[in-house]
């Protein structure tokens, strides 16, 4: 027997573009049903957040909860050549003096879990355990989505309709996948291979929590260097998937990963005390795009509507952003009765704009560009790039950056056909 039941607004998925939506929506009075298929806390990747996610932190009412935190703060994003040297740091505070420069490196186990807590604080129904195995459309009209059914862990299903279904089910891209509609990255075909390690170096000051971005040599890959509390570190390469995965003699993962770490002069010297204390853990392939966010009566947000990369660190901001636009498109159809594509995708132009700027400075860096020498070429520009590091990416004035990349790729290779 189905039990059926109804709500303003099915949430699908905890993670935080799922609780960031449902705790906005919920905070305006309308009930919102989150359902989740794991348990929290629960592991999942992508530790270091950005300062931008500072605002929408603030939005939902968790900023004294991040303040008193035991997670990392963070100051700044370092890029380690593949000669092992490092460039100037990119210190937020120099470029915006203001408490949202500083933010975190969190497990985010932790995080996640405190998010989703915050939700159910602030009014939203959660519920743990609970699989949505497909979002009900009306056959009778064009598409609408009209709710979900749902399986708890015990074998229970019910239908829950809504006015609007939230697709926030990550890389499962749960209404994306059932519509056709991911698109894949063909430029951003990369792969990840990553582990824990306890007692690595650190460094000092406002130095501790940086992210550490360190090219192997002959800038075949990259690693990310993320130190979090309890003297953790998370420790991932970054390359082309063929590279790093199909070209390999012994696919041994632990094999692959020492291989790379031997190929890295950045990381000379930092693993001299440490020790593993997590198994290695891959992924492959994961940069795509959703051809739309919306539709009548359901929306995509944060992994579900589309993942970038590694780079950068920008995921959390991305799900927690697109969460908060998505809360207040929903909350304003609700407001008026118009829960249709419109409507529920209006906030998806700026929001591609932005995205799209954070893909043009993960593609070029991978095309290898130097921030070092472009600050250099273009100081001017620092503050613009440090805007782009820290996710302040929806302002036009920002794509003048791109614009002098383009002219100083064009001058090297003008010097290059000369020479």
């Amino acid at each position: 027997m189905v039990a059926s039941n109804k709500t303003d607004v099915v949430v699908i998925g905890g993670g935080p573009a799922g609780s960031t939506c449902a705790t906005l929506i919920a905070q305006q009075g309308y009930h919102v049903q989150l359902f989740e298929r794991e348990y929290f806390p629960r592991f999942h990747i992508g530790e270091s957040l950005i300062p931008e996610t500072y605002h929408v932190i603030e939005r939902l009412g968790m900023l004294d909860k991040m303040k008193g935190s035991r997670f990392v703060k963070k100051y700044s994003v370092q890029f380690v050549n593949d000669r092992g040297t490092l460039s100037e740091p990119f210190y937020f505070w120099d470029n915006k003096p203001h408490e949202c420069s500083q933010t975190w490196q969190v497990r985010r186990s932790e995080f996640d879990e405190a998010l989703l807590s915050n939700a159910r604080e602030k009014g939203v129904e959660a519920h743990e355990g609970h699989r949505v195995m497909e979002v009900l459309f009306d056959p009778g009209s064009s598409g609408r989505a009209v709710g979900a059914r749902v399986q708890d862990d015990n074998g229970a299903e019910r239908t829950v309709h809504a006015d609007v279904i939230v697709d926030a089910s990550g890389q499962s891209t749960l209404i994306t996948s059932r519509l056709g509609l991911r698109q894949w990255d063909q430029e951003l075909k990369k792969a990840a291979l990553w582990t824990y390690f306890k007692g690595a170096y650190r460094d000092t000051g406002r130095d501790e929590g940086a992210t550490i971005v360190m090219q192997t040599e002959g800038k075949k890959g990259w690693f990310w260097y993320i130190p979090l509390h309890d003297d953790i570190l998370s420790l991932g390469v970054v390359a082309d998937f063929d590279y790093l995965f199909k070209s390999r003699a012994d696919k041994d993962h632990e094999t692959i990963y020492w291989e790379e770490v031997a190929r890295c002069p950045g990381l000379k010297g930092r693993l001299d005390k440490a020790t593993r204390v997590e198994p290695f853990r891959a992924a492959k392939e994961y940069s795509y795009r959703a051809s739309t966010c919306a539709g009548d009566g359901w929306v995509t947000v944060g992994d579900a509507f589309g993942f970038l990369d590694p780079l950068y660190s920008s995921g959390v901001l991305l799900a927690l952003k697109s969460g908060s636009l998505a809360a207040d498109a929903i909350c304003g159809g609700l407001k008026n009765g118009d829960t249709t594509a419109a409507q529920l995708g209006q906030w998806e132009t700026e929001f591609v704009q932005g995205m799209n700027r954070m893909r043009r400075l993960v593609c070029e860096y991978y095309d290898g560009l130097s921030f070092g020498r472009f600050v250099k070429t273009y100081p001017h520009l620092k503050g613009a790039v440090t805007d782009l590091l820290i996710g302040d990416l929806f302002k036009d004035s920002l794509d003048e950056v791109f614009v002098r990349i383009d002219e100083l790729k064009a001058r090297q290779m003008a010097t290059a056909e000369v020479m």
